[in-house]
């Protein structure tokens, strides 16, 4: 960027064109002084008012350039001082500044600041629409891939109940059991993927609201009893019978939740045949145990982890509004 008015330079030149203007003034009053003396007395006398003029020149020269040096210096700081006060804004309020007025036929140093301040703006502004946008493109995308892969994979299920019906050895039956629980596990995958989307996009709605903890496990427990018994998995409930804890929460969202982990259960920690459910009222806790492998130990049901993900979202989000 062309700086056309340096300034500093700009205060001192017009400081000294002022000093030197009542400087030559001085200069003048004294010669002239000396030319208009006549005797003895007379040259004292002018002597005497020359020395008080140029006194009083030097004071008036003295008492300017403080006196413009303060007002440059208070116009300085004005200005520095609007400047930090809009980026102090910003900082507070989680939010990008309005642009800053600029005096282009001025342009100094603080106009070439607020002018790189103002093109920083228009940067983080465009930056934000373009991931916006990015983001909007993103969870469309993933939306209609996931639309478009359920049609192949219920034609596929269609093939494997058709062929299931036909004379076949172990290994073939073993081998179509194996894809229609595939199928299965790439369709919960996918909709893992499109929950967490909708879920981060804000399109899937949430209403926290006082909700009765223990009540809540209690109803999800007995929803999922039927399929932890049927999996052989001993499960040791530890439910408060008269005293219970409210959160502000989504009760759709805590289910889920608590959906998320009993289905982690099934999937990766089925052979360790238990599954321990408490709530602690004093703490305000909500404990989920099994005896499976460990988060260390990969299974073949393992994921992305996008399930968790969607869990750990709804909990800062529950969080948040509590």
């Amino acid at each position: 960027m062309k700086q056309t008015r340096p300034l500093f330079r700009h205060f001192f030149k017009r400081t000294f064109s002022i000093y030197l203007f009542f400087l030559q003034l001085c200069l003048f009053s004294s010669l002239r002084s000396f030319g208009v003396s006549i005797n003895e007395e007379d040259l004292n006398i002018n002597t005497l008012n020359q020395f008080y003029v140029t006194l009083l020149l030097f004071g008036f020269i003295i008492v300017a350039f403080v006196v413009m040096s303060w007002l440059f210096f208070v116009r300085l700081r004005k200005r520095l001082t609007r400047l930090q006060e809009v980026m102090s804004f910003s900082a507070n309020n989680n939010s990008f500044p309005k642009p800053i007025s600029v005096q282009s036929d001025r342009m100094d140093e603080i106009d070439q600041l607020g002018s790189s301040f103002n093109w920083m703006i228009q940067q983080l502004e465009d930056s934000r629409k373009r991931e916006y946008e990015e983001e909007l493109l993103r969870h469309r995308l993933i939306a209609n891939i996931s639309h478009d892969l359920r049609t192949p994979l219920t034609i596929l299920r269609g093939h494997i109940t058709r062929l299931n019906k036909e004379p076949l050895s172990i290994e073939g039956q073993n081998s179509l059991t194996e894809m229609n629980h595939t199928i299965t596990r790439v369709g919960d995958l996918m909709d893992d993927l499109l929950s967490y989307t909708l879920l981060t996009s804000g399109k899937h709605p949430f209403h926290p609201t006082s909700t009765d903890i223990v009540r809540l496990v209690r109803a999800s427990v007995a929803a999922w009893y039927p399929v932890f018994e049927e999996k052989e998995i001993q499960l040791d409930v530890d439910l408060p019978t008269e005293e219970t804890f409210y959160w502000k929460a989504d009760p759709k969202w805590m289910t889920r939740v608590l959906d998320n982990l009993f289905q982690n259960i099934l999937r990766h920690a089925a052979e360790g045949k238990y599954a321990n459910i408490v709530v602690d009222v004093e703490k305000e806790q909500i404990i989920v145990a099994d005896r499976g492998p460990g988060m260390d130990n990969s299974s073949y049901e393992r994921g992305a982890g996008i399930g968790l993900s969607t869990s750990n979202y709804m909990l800062k989000k529950n969080e948040a509004e509590s």
